[in-house]
């Protein structure tokens, strides 16, 4: 009787063996993005320049800089100051901040700050996929901190965040 156990045992453990042997998985990454390199290999980004009511003169630098990183780091895309296959102008339209959520108090608790940006995307192999878009982003901060003390962190990950968006809207198709 024990050796019918130990032999159901063994085939329970080829059988367990097979399927996971035939159940691998493969990880791998997406393409980052759909561009055709044989027909497009440059791109121009003028400078956006902000048009915001309030304007606050680093966010226009540090918005230029990622937007400009983000094309050259994650495309084979050579950038030119004129004429690229692909073309990105615009400008910030937008830098607000409005109180988010009021307390037991009446008082603000909590301040909504909003990046707002109008891209023209210009593909000149393949004038379809042109647009005018606007794209926005926002961050949250606590209403007893002053707008001067948390502006730059929460610039950054308005800038990331919209320049993702560009990048997806244009070369990655999503």
């Amino acid at each position: 009787m024990a050796w019918i156990k130990k032999i159901q045992l063994c085939i329970l453990l080829f059988a367990a063996g097979i399927v996971l042997d035939s159940c691998k998985i493969q990880l791998g990454l997406a393409p980052i993005s759909s561009i055709d390199y044989t027909k497009v290999k440059t791109i121009t980004i003028a400078e956006f320049q902000n048009h915001a009511e309030y304007v606050y003169a680093p966010l226009a630098i540090e918005f230029n800089q990622k937007l400009k990183d983000m094309f050259i780091q994650q495309t084979r895309l050579r950038l030119v100051n004129t004429g690229g296959d692909l073309e990105l102008d615009g400008e910030i339209v937008g830098y607000n901040q409005y109180n988010q959520a009021v307390d037991a108090s009446g008082y603000s608790s909590e301040v909504k700050l909003t990046l707002t940006v109008n891209v023209r995307y210009v593909n000149n192999t393949n004038h379809e996929e042109d647009f005018e878009q606007q794209f926005s982003a926002f961050q949250t901060y606590d209403s007893s901190q002053l707008l001067t003390a948390v502006q730059d962190g929460l610039i950054t990950v308005m800038v990331k965040d919209i320049t993702e968006q560009i990048f997806n809207s244009t070369v990655a198709n999503w």
